[in-house]
């Protein structure tokens, strides 16, 4: 699990120490084809790495995209606690790492490093999303 954590943009520039503390944070959570792992516009605070299985994307009902392992999502939930901004449904059985956010910012607390690679990663991602809008 240490090493699909540190292929995660969101956490590759981390130290593996750092990595550790987010792992010993986290657990693993499983979900049934056809089981929703997050409802848009519901309330969230839990990050997911797909660790085995696919999940579909849709907001408004609209499908988008389809994320396998390796794949993540929750992250802005994680970090601002807002609602979701999509539905991720198994698409297979699914199984995922994940890790919630009273888990998170007191690591977040402890350890600044963690919260300026997230940001620069959550920067890349945006410039990335705002590229391809256009």
């Amino acid at each position: 699990m240490l090493a699909l954590l540190g292929r995660v943009d969101l956490f590759e520039d981390l130290s593996k120490a750092d990595r550790q503390k987010i792992l010993n944070a986290s657990k693993e959570i499983s979900f049934r084809k056809g089981e929703d792992v997050v409802v848009q516009d519901r309330s969230g605070g839990r990050f997911f790495l797909i660790i085995e299985g696919e999940a579909v994307v849709t907001i408004d009902g609209r499908r988008l995209s389809h994320f396998g392992p390796g794949d993540y999502f929750g992250e802005m939930s994680l970090i601002d606690g807002q609602p979701r901004s999509a539905t991720v449904t198994a698409k297979t059985d699914l199984s995922t790492f994940t890790i919630a956010s009273f888990n998170f910012r007191p690591l977040i607390r402890e350890h600044p490093s963690l919260a300026q690679h997230l940001l620069v990663a959550l920067c890349r991602r945006v410039r990335s999303a705002d590229r391809s809008a256009f």
